[in-house]
């Protein structure tokens, strides 16, 4: 857990308040805030949140502007991607699982010959992908459709849909879903 001091002096020191003016804003002692942003104490969501109110912004505002502040890679090499499929029948590789404050879901799908997800199911998201390779048969609602290589769909996730690889060998898309669902 990244410590979160820091990021509260910073946020004061850009408001140009002092302690004992963000103590009084916040009702929050001089010396707890003085303690919390030295790192040497580690404050209860409700004195947290009194002093994120007193700053102007909220907990969740808070927390994820300090976790897209946290290192990470823009690059994932083959062997670090996420396998969260059956690598046998459907393969689902995540690109950037771990990238902080993700808000898409992208994906190196690969399926087997004849593979299918199944019965059709759907959520609340949108899609988006491309065919790189094969041939793969993608129902969305009443509409069906064969897409090849270079071929690509977008729908709302909302609706029924399914893929099927209906090629003589194994089928490749690169696909986009947003809200990620995993």
């Amino acid at each position: 857990m990244p410590k979160i001091g820091i990021k509260l002096r910073e946020m004061r020191r850009r408001r140009d308040l002092g302690v004992r003016e963000l103590a009084a804003r916040s009702g929050i002692s001089h010396s707890t805030i003085s303690l919390i942003e030295r790192d040497k104490m580690s404050p209860s969501v409700d004195t947290l949140s009194a002093v994120l109110d007193a700053l102007g912004t909220t907990l969740p505002g808070f927390f994820s502007d300090l976790q897209s502040s946290l290192p990470y890679t823009s690059y994932y090499r083959a062997e670090e991607l996420v396998e969260i499929g059956k690598i046998e029948t459907i393969s689902y590789r995540v690109i950037g699982l771990n990238h902080p404050n993700r808000q898409l879901l992208m994906l190196h799908e690969t399926y087997a010959i004849g593979a299918d997800t199944g019965e059709a199911f759907a959520h609340a998201a949108q899609e988006s992908g491309m065919v790189i390779s094969g041939s793969v048969e993608v129902t969305v609602g009443s509409q069906k459709k064969v897409l090849n290589k270079g071929d690509g769909y977008y729908f709302d996730s909302r609706l029924l849909h399914r893929f099927r690889n209906v090629s003589e060998e194994k089928s490749e898309i690169l696909s986009a879903i947003t809200p990620p669902t995993y």
